[in-house]
């Protein structure tokens, strides 16, 4: 970035480079220096808006627990409308995968960070446990309506939902076809949570 361009959103900047740096080089290689070189900006950018560089981590994974939560906060609200599979797809892709990939590698990379966010936002919002709960919260509206067997484990649902979202951001999140497993996943888990509950509602189990 030349000399002298005003940076409008000088942390958002910082924290976009910092997700580049990670999916591109792994969590590891995460330093301040790594981000103000991919952000294009001098180093001391980054300390004028954080105290060091472990108070910049934490500023961006509470920002991105925040947004995650933020995106899926009306999933409850869906129930009833399209389809299951596509309601919870459409919540779990409404964080930009490059986000779902640097968060779930840094959080693995750092796990301390649970705690730093935790101080911020509360207890179980950092990183994918809310969306946990949204889907929860979806998927037992959407059985109360009787959109889903009165049999199916939502919470169990909505854990492997989640796991999915997890393991395919942790692994192979910089896939093109990553959004696409994501999707497919999660509409062979609700079609096997609606055939094994009616399945087992017929043989009497």
């Amino acid at each position: 970035m030349p000399r002298g361009v005003a940076i409008t959103e000088p942390r958002q900047h910082l924290f976009a480079a910092a997700e580049r740096v990670i999916a591109a080089a792994g969590p590891s290689q995460l330093t301040s220096r790594a981000v103000t070189r991919e952000a294009g900006v001098a180093t001391g950018l980054l300390f004028a808006h954080f105290a060091n560089f472990d108070d910049f981590l934490t500023g961006y994974a509470v920002d991105r627990s925040f947004q995650i939560a933020a995106n899926a906060a009306g999933l409850a609200e869906r129930a009833g409308t399209g389809t299951v599979d596509a309601n919870l797809s459409e919540a779990m892709l409404a964080t930009p995968m490059i986000t779902l990939v640097a968060v779930t590698r840094l959080f693995a990379y750092r796990p301390t960070l649970t705690e730093a966010v935790e101080a911020v936002l509360g207890s179980g919002n950092a990183a994918l446990p809310a969306l946990e709960r949204a889907v929860a919260g979806n998927l037992a509206a959407e059985q109360h309506i009787g959109r889903l067997p009165t049999a199916a484990d939502t919470e169990a649902l909505a854990v492997a939902v989640v796991g999915v979202l997890h393991h395919i951001a942790l692994t192979d999140g910089d896939d093109p076809a990553a959004a696409d497993r994501i999707r497919r996943a999660i509409t062979a888990l609700t079609t096997a949570t609606t055939v094994n509950a009616v399945a087992g509602r017929d043989d009497g189990s």
